[in-house]
C-alpha cells in the first residue's frame, strides 16, 4: 500500500490550507511571465544568462564518489549557477500564507532550498534558477494574494499594519499598488524601479482571503476551536520539552 503522508492534523478550513501548501496541492491563480519574475526578483536583467560560481558539474571532473553517483543534482546546482534568494512578507489580515508554511512548502517540496523565517518574513536561498522555480510557483498560485503579500527583500515592516483603505497590505517602499481592479508592481523587491508594470491580477476579496488563509485568528477561524491541533500541539511541546525527544531514556 501507498504511504500517503499526513502532513498537518485539523479539520478546520485553516488545518485544510496547512495541508495543502505542504503538500503542493495548490490551486494555480494566475500566470506570471519568467521575464516578469526575474524582473521583480532583481539579481539579474530579464532574459539574460545565468551567472555562474562554477563550471557546470560535468566539465569539473570531480573524484568519484558514491553519494554523487545516488543524488541527481538540481538544475542550478548543475549549472554552477549562483545562489540568490527570494522574500516575501504576508500580512497578518488572512494572508493566504504564514511564513513558516512558506518555509515548510519549500522544504518539502523542493530540493537544494535553505528557507528561513521570521515574524513577518520569509527567505528562501538557493541556486538562482532553483530558487525562481519554487518562487513561481508561490506567486503564481493561490499561496499568494497580490493584495495581502509581497516580495520583500528590503524594508520588509508592515505585515502587522493596518490594511490600507483600499484593503491593500501597507508597503513603506510602495513595491505595488491596486490600480483599477488589480495589483500592479513596478519595483523589484528591494525597491529598485523597473521598466515595466508587472500586472499581479486581482486581489482576493475578504471572503475568499478568510477562506483561503494559513493563519488561524480569532475573528476568523480560532486556533482554540480545533481540538486535533491542540492535542498534538501539547503533544510535541511535551516530547520536546519535557524529554527531549527521547522519552524512553
Amino acid at each position: 500500500m501507498a504511504y500517503k503522508p499526513q502532513y498537518y492534523p485539523g479539520s478546520t478550513s485553516v488545518a485544510e490550507n496547512r495541508r495543502k501548501h505542504m503538500s503542493n496541492n495548490v490551486e494555480k491563480l494566475r500566470e506570471v511571465s519568467d521575464e516578469d519574475l526575474t524582473a521583480m526578483l532583481g539579481h539579474r536583467a530579464p532574459g539574460s544568462d545565468y551567472p555562474s560560481t562554477h563550471p557546470p558539474l560535468a566539465e569539473m571532473g570531480e573524484p568519484d564518489c558514491p553519494v554523487r553517483q545516488m543524488v541527481t543534482p538540481t538544475p542550478g546546482t548543475a549549472a554552477g549557477d549562483r545562489v540568490r534568494y527570494v522574500q516575501w512578507a504576508d500580512s497578518m489580515y488572512n494572508a493566504p500564507s504564514v511564513p513558516y508554511w512558506r518555509s515548510y512548502h519549500a522544504a518539502i517540496n523542493h530540493r537544494g532550498v535553505d528557507p528561513g523565517t521570521l515574524s513577518g518574513r520569509q527567505v528562501v536561498e538557493a541556486r538562482e534558477r532553483d530558487m525562481e522555480a519554487c518562487a513561481k510557483e508561490q506567486v503564481e498560485t493561490e499561496m499568494t494574494c497580490p493584495g495581502l503579500a509581497g516580495l520583500r527583500g528590503a524594508t520588509v515592516h508592515g505585515h502587522s499594519c493596518r490594511l490600507q483603505e483600499d484593503g491593500v497590505m501597507f508597503d513603506m517602499l510602495d513595491r505595488r499598488r491596486l490600480e483599477g481592479d488589480v495589483i500592479i508592481q513596478d519595483k523589484d523587491q528591494v525597491g529598485v524601479p523597473l521598466d515595466r508594470k508587472v500586472n499581479m491580477g486581482k486581489p482576493m476579496s475578504e471572503a475568499e482571503a478568510a477562506k483561503r488563509t494559513t493563519f488561524y485568528r480569532i475573528d476568523n477561524v480560532a486556533f482554540r476551536d480545533d481540538k486535533e491541533v491542540i492535542e498534538w500541539m501539547q503533544r510535541v511541546w511535551e516530547l520536546r520539552t519535557l524529554y527531549g525527544y527521547q522519552p524512553h531514556d
